[in-house]
């Protein structure tokens, strides 16, 4: 039972990993409006905080992103790059 969990907490591990590592390229690039590179950076900040569990963390960064995600100003392959993120944080669940 217990490996279980911790199997699980790995693989949440691994989204919240691969997310703020996508999402940290995303707030790096020029090429994409300051607006958007400041939601991705608080995007990040919300995966990164520890005071809440894991389903919260993913949630909050959700929500955050989806702000944003319709913003006629945002190039496509940032759109796309911001829905696969998306998706990969759905699958956190508490």
């Amino acid at each position: 039972m217990a490996t279980k969990k911790s199997q699980k907490i790995k693989e949440y591990e691994q989204f919240l990993s691969e997310a703020i590592q996508r999402l940290d390229k995303i707030s790096q690039d020029r090429s994409v409006p300051r607006n958007i590179r400041r939601a991705t950076t608080e995007a990040i900040e919300a995966l990164k905080d520890e005071s809440f569990s894991y389903g919260v963390r993913a949630n909050k960064a959700i929500s955050i992103l989806n702000e944003i995600v319709n913003d006629i100003n945002m190039p496509f392959p940032t759109r796309s790059e911001i829905l696969l993120i998306i998706g990969l944080l759905e699958r956190i669940r508490d």
